[in-house]
């Protein structure tokens, strides 16, 4: 990671955030930790600390957080299990950290359900910018109406939805990706503009969005190897299509 200032020599602490917003920071690194929950401290959120994946489990059922800091290699019970029991319990939004360049240690995170993912080295200032994003878009808004198409509804203030009246477990970006595809039908959209659509970044890793859309997919399609709704426009990115027939595999 960069050389940040130490948090006691940051910038002094910023007032509680409205609604109290609870970060849940897991990473065995002593150091890692304390810089990413002073940083994070004194934007203003409630941080709790665990240094390994059981504690994590622990601290999460005390206090169920808002937010997961997640670091990918913890010793014994790895950040992936740790991911999968936090989802089997409920759903929260998951920032995974790992150390790893590879991209397959990444699309996993986003395989098991993280919403993001920083790579080591990076700087704790846009850490907290993914927190903020990310939660940003768990908080429900008035002017929210419920959306549906093609046996899809979405209720984007309770943030649920359904597939022929059946509830889908859906994480926070493949809600918000749903929801973005049934309010432009028949739109086509690069991976660049969903992600600065959908994720609210004008930059990132672009697999992070077909990994997402390959999931919803699993989700939302009869059958996912030829998909009907959501359509690959081959050259320019997805489409939206509630009357399409299926794509051929």
């Amino acid at each position: 990671m960069h050389q940040p200032q130490r948090p006691e020599d940051a910038a002094p602490a910023a007032p509680p955030r409205p609604g109290g917003a609870r970060v849940l920071v897991v990473e065995d690194d002593p150091t890692v930790a304390e810089v990413v929950c002073g940083y994070l401290g004194r934007a203003g959120y409630a941080v709790d600390r665990a240094e390994d994946g059981p504690t994590a489990l622990t601290r999460a059922a005390a206090h169920w957080p808002d937010l997961v800091v997640l670091d990918l290699m913890l010793p014994g019970m790895d950040g992936l299990e740790v991911c999968r029991r936090l989802r089997d319990r409920a759903s929260v939004p998951v920032i995974m950290l790992t150390a790893r360049g590879d991209e397959d240690d990444r699309v996993l995170g986003l395989e098991v359900g993280a919403d993001d993912y920083v790579t080591k080295p990076f700087s704790p200032r846009e850490l907290v910018l993914r927190v903020e994003s990310v939660l940003r878009r768990t908080r429900p808004r008035g002017d929210l109406g419920p959306l549906a198409a093609a046996g899809l509804t979405v209720d984007r203030a309770a943030r649920r939805a359904a597939k022929g009246g059946v509830e889908l477990a859906l994480t926070l970006r493949e809600f918000d990706l749903l929801a973005f595809f049934l309010r432009h039908p028949g739109r086509a959209f690069s991976r660049a503009d969903l992600m600065r659509e959908v994720w609210g970044w004008d930059f990132g890793d672009l697999s992070t969005v077909t990994v997402h859309v390959r999931r919803l997919r699993g989700k939302v399609e009869d059958d996912p190897a030829r998909p009907r709704l959501i359509r690959t426009v081959w050259g320019v990115g997805y489409r939206f299509d509630p009357e399409g027939p299926a794509e051929r595999p």
